[in-house]
């Protein structure tokens, strides 16, 4: 007895599907994480900025792996956003109120700086080389359809 195909939107097992994130759903998943992260590092570590930093470079790799095809471009710029919603847990105020507070967290934001720009140039690398490889699948399946489309007897140019 022959089995049937599955329908497209049923898994395989075997084959193994990586989440799909639009554009507003990276910037939230980047964001959420980062304050989680953040979060959790000042539960444990007492608001280390360098641990933060650290933590940021994956979430950065993984937001950028996980964006859909269509919306790559915005994984670069949801990324630094993301890094700077993250940083009231790690930031101490200093006891000078809401003033104080927010220039403590401009302050944390100057100081980390290397780490937000390390962040961000991953993601643009892994955006880019993701964007090169689909352009150039394009173009393969491109090349295939027009030499199925020539005649037998005609030879393409």
């Amino acid at each position: 007895m022959a089995r049937r195909p599955a329908p497209e939107g049923v898994r395989q097992p075997g084959r193994t599907s990586r989440p799909r994130l639009t554009g507003l759903g990276g910037g939230l998943f980047c964001g959420a994480s980062m304050f989680a992260l953040a979060c959790l590092d000042h539960l444990l570590f007492g608001g280390s900025a360098t641990v933060y930093g650290v933590l940021f470079l994956p979430v950065c790799v993984l937001t950028a792996l996980w964006v859909r095809p269509g919306d790559l471009v915005t994984a670069p710029v949801v990324v630094p956003i993301a890094f700077t919603c993250g940083l009231p847990p790690v930031t101490d105020d200093g006891g000078g109120g809401f003033a104080g507070f927010l220039m403590a967290l401009v302050t944390t934001l100057a100081l980390q700086a290397g780490w937000l720009y390390g962040g961000t140039l991953a993601a643009v690398l892994v955006v880019t080389v993701r964007r090169v490889r689909l352009v150039a699948r394009r173009r393969a399946a491109q090349g295939r359809d027009r030499a199925r489309s020539v005649p037998p007897g005609r030879q393409a140019r």
